[in-house]
């Protein structure tokens, strides 16, 4: 066993000094996968320092290395933070940083190959004029960062992750000289909700790996979208294990496919089964639009991007200021200036398929140095900093300001001869980046306490893959949450070029928008964000989509048909514009006049007998009472004031009691006309005497002391009325006292039945004299229409119940003037022939002679 593993190893040393030598023998290690897949690789960088400016030594042997875009890329912003800072005679004077880079920890870990690696730069001694490293920089991975704690905290040396922010490494009792340069993504949930609600997406799937930083982001997901009225389809968190993620794939698989959520957000370790679960949804051709961050933007081996961007794929990333120069510094970087002319031939070989010169393996044909770094960084969708690049920059600078603060405090007091052996302190270090603040050569403010660190702001970048290894990436907008609510963020719509299958934005919801004038209503059992609209309820609107209540009107308004839009109401009431109002004011006009016609005919013909057989007296009185009746009903027509509010049920009742009283007294007067038989008896005195004419001032005293309690204590009075009806305003006399009107009505009503029931008593009188029966018949009429009234008017509202007030008005004095009146003006007008004593026979001359 032994001789066989000395066998294996002597072969791989032979193919690795062949590999140095013969650029020819460089396809026996070319990884296929390497140069196209954008994977994230470990890479950790060791700081040193010499006296004096070294011109590009700091970057020897650091390009030989088996790298992927991001690494280079990485690498080439570090090379550009050193440069400038070496250059700069402002921080570090005289002296240099320098660099040793080691990448692909990680992988030489999973070979078992590591702890040879470890040894070059960790060593457990450290010879005179060796290189000692200050500190070490350790990212983008988390784990290779965390694996190494503990071994740099052995050594005294302080770490700086320039990679994610990640929970596990904030942990002090486990990583106590371990600082993470990236701030925590507090404000991601709020940012990725944000932009869910911009684009109306509030039905959302998640897929979470299931750790403790994506279930710390799981929860802050929750609230927000709690908080903005965003619902999850479905939560899919990925299991570590091996044998629960298997059993849960098909689950999972089915459940995003059957589900209407069209937008899925992405959060957790890339290094986890999420990736694999992610393929599997490429590979099913699973098309949706993704939410998710910067570590998962990386291409896979064959030339596309890992999420399936068909619909398009929106990156949240921290953002940061472009670096000027750096573009430049990268497109005319000369790899020569840092490594042997053969690590140039292995490196340009490898990355740029440059060919090799027939007679020379270490000459590259049709492949200028130029060429070669702008095509690198063509290939990709950046050509600046990247987010993590960025924070590699601003981790050198941090380096370098607490480097020059521990020299500002310690060279005073060392000479000449002694600043130049300076060596620094590794452990002294940890002070000073503990408080280190300062603002890089862009303007950024760059502060190492991590309880002020929290960075608010991140850029979102939109990706789309319309054909294999040819897509689109642009930055489409910002989030600040410095900044105030409804201006965090910012979208550019014009930037994003949806999908030819988008006409217009793609949405993802449960449910239809509920449009102006309804209101959602929750589904049973369902999330919020799944509902049923509702027409809004009367008088309420909605003026937007999907409102959750609709909105009263005011008072002095009313909804429209459609329950978008309040209308203003109309001021209204029974006027003579209106074709009701004025054919009642016609109607009490006219019978006004026909009762003063009438009361002439009775004034003309005042000596005939049938005026004097029917009490002319008190058919002089009932007939101006009527008139009066007539008339008071147009106070309850036009615009209701003080004034017209106070006379209207005062003198309805006045009047009315006047002529119901009248019609009591004529009945009396009847009955006891033909209830004399003997002359000189009482009753023939009480007759003579006139006794039943003191009915009508009793009654109308009666009514007097009712009407002025009435006003007296709660008089009517001009009122509105908002509710009556849903399009106008309606101004109204309110009648103060109810008890107080009713009592004034019953009085009224008491009076007009005994009238009719005395009448009713009386019908039996000879036909000869009719004045009994149509005394009965009109009292009937009176007391049929008032007795009719009172259920109308408590069923009518608004203009229709004054109007219902007016009609029995004129109805019951037309009642009586008619019934009354109308054979009398008969006999006299038209059958003046009938009018005559004889006609009348003996008894009407007993009622003549006792007037």
């Amino acid at each position: 066993m032994f001789y066989l593993k000395l066998f294996f190893l002597v072969v791989r040393l032979s193919f690795l000094f062949c590999s140095l030598m013969d650029p020819r023998c460089f396809l026996r290690f070319k990884d296929p996968h390497t140069w196209g897949e954008d994977k994230d690789t470990d890479c950790i960088f060791s700081i040193y320092t010499k006296h004096g400016h070294i011109k590009n030594e700091y970057l020897t042997r650091n390009l030989d290395k088996k790298l992927t875009y991001k690494n280079i890329h990485l690498i080439l912003s570090l090379y550009f933070a050193l440069e400038s800072i070496n250059k700069d005679p402002h921080i570090l004077p005289n002296i240099s940083l320098l660099v040793k880079v080691e990448c692909n920890l990680l992988d030489d870990w999973r070979m078992n190959s590591l702890s040879t690696k470890l040894g070059e730069f960790l060593p457990n001694y450290c010879c005179i004029n060796q290189r000692r490293y200050l500190i070490t920089l350790t990212g983008p991975i988390w784990l290779s960062s965390a694996m190494l704690g503990p071994l740099l905290y052995i050594t005294n040396k302080p770490e700086l992750y320039y990679g994610p922010f990640h929970p596990l490494l904030s942990k002090h009792e486990q990583f106590p000289h371990l600082y993470q340069m990236a701030p925590k993504d507090t404000s991601l949930p709020l940012s990725m909700v944000s932009l869910l609600v911009y684009f109306r997406w509030n039905w959302v799937g998640a897929i979470i790996s299931d750790d403790d930083l994506g279930l710390e982001f799981l929860s802050e997901l929750r609230r927000e979208m709690q908080r903005n009225s965003v619902c999850l389809a479905f939560v899919h968190i990925i299991m570590g294990d091996k044998i629960l993620f298997q059993k849960n794939t098909n689950i999972y698989y089915n459940e995003i496919t059957t589900s209407s959520a069209k937008v899925v957000i992405i959060y957790g370790d890339k290094d986890s089964h999420l990736q694999l679960n992610l393929k599997l949804y490429r590979l099913s051709n699973l098309k949706r639009i993704w939410v998710t961050t910067l570590q998962w933007d990386m291409i896979t081996h064959n030339g596309r991007l890992l999420l399936d961007s068909f619909y398009g794929t929106f990156t949240f990333l921290l953002h940061f200021y472009e670096l000027p120069g750096l573009k430049k510094f990268i497109e005319t970087a000369d790899p020569s200036k840092y490594s042997n002319k053969i690590s140039l031939a292995k490196f340009c070989w490898i990355y740029f398929n440059c060919s090799l010169t027939s007679f020379n393996s270490m000459n590259l044909k049709n492949c200028s140095i130029e060429k070669r770094m702008q095509w690198l960084f063509q290939q990709h969708f950046e050509v600046s900093v990247s987010g993590t690049g960025y924070v590699l920059y601003n981790t050198v600078y941090s380096v370098a300001h607490a480097l020059h603060e521990m020299l500002l405090q310690e060279v005073d007091t060392l000479s000449t001869y002694s600043v130049e052996k300076l060596e620094f302190d590794s452990w002294q270090m940890v002070h000073f980046l503990k408080n280190i603040q300062f603002k890089n050569p862009v303007g950024d403010q760059v502060n190492m306490n991590q309880k002020e660190n929290q960075y608010v702001e991140y850029d979102i970048h939109y990706s789309t893959e319309f054909l294999p290894n040819l897509g689109l990436k642009v930055k489409i907008g910002m989030f600040s949450k410095h900044l105030l609510h409804g201006q965090q963020l910012y979208i550019s719509e014009e930037m994003i070029k949806w999908n030819i299958d988008f006409s217009q934005i793609p949405s993802s919801i449960c449910s239809v928008p509920c449009s102006p004038g309804f209101r959602k209503s929750p589904q049973q059992g369902k999330a919020v964000c799944c509902f049923d609209c509702i027409p809004c309820p009367e008088n309420e609107i909605s003026n937007i989509s999907d409102m959750d209540q609709c909105v009263k009107c005011l008072d002095d308004q009313y909804a429209n048909p459609e329950g978008n839009h309040c209308l203003k109401k109309v001021v209204a009431f029974l006027g003579y514009e209106d074709h009701l109002g004025m054919s009642l004011a016609c109607l009490a006009l006219c019978f006004s006049l026909l009762t003063a016609f009438v009361l002439g005919v009775f004034l003309k013909h005042k000596d005939t007998p049938t005026v004097k057989a029917n009490n002319r007296a008190l058919s002089y009185v009932l007939l101006i009472s009527l008139i009066f009746c007539f008339l008071c009903s147009l106070l309850f027509i036009g615009q209701p004031n003080m004034a017209t509010c106070f006379m209207q049920q005062t003198i309805f009742a006045i009047t009315f009691t006047v002529a119901a009283s009248t019609v009591l007294a004529k009945t009396i007067t009847v009955v006891l006309a033909f209830k004399i038989t003997t002359p000189g008896r009482r009753m023939r005195w009480l007759l003579v005497s006139g006794g039943p004419n003191l009915i009508i001032p009793i009654c109308t005293v009666i009514q007097l002391i009712l009407c002025g309690i009435w006003l007296g204590t709660s008089p009517p009075f001009v009122d509105v009325d908002i509710h009556v009806e849903r399009q106008h305003i309606l101004i109204v006399c309110n009648k103060g006292s109810i008890i107080a009107f009713y009592c004034v009505l019953g009085y009224l009503g008491s009076i007009a039945m005994g009238s009719f029931t005395v009448a009713f008593l009386a019908r039996d009188l000879p036909d000869t004299f009719n004045e009994a029966k149509y005394l009965t018949f009109s009292m009937l009429v009176f007391c049929s229409v008032w007795v009719t009234f009172l259920p109308v008017y408590h069923s009518t509202k608004g203009k229709a119940m004054v109007a219902v007030e007016v009609f029995c008005i004129l109805a019951s004095s037309a009642g009586l003037l008619l019934c009354i009146f109308a054979p009398k003006c008969f006999i006299i007008l038209l059958r003046p022939e009938r009018n005559t004593f004889q006609k009348f026979g003996n008894v009407h001359f007993k009622i003549e002679n006792i007037h």
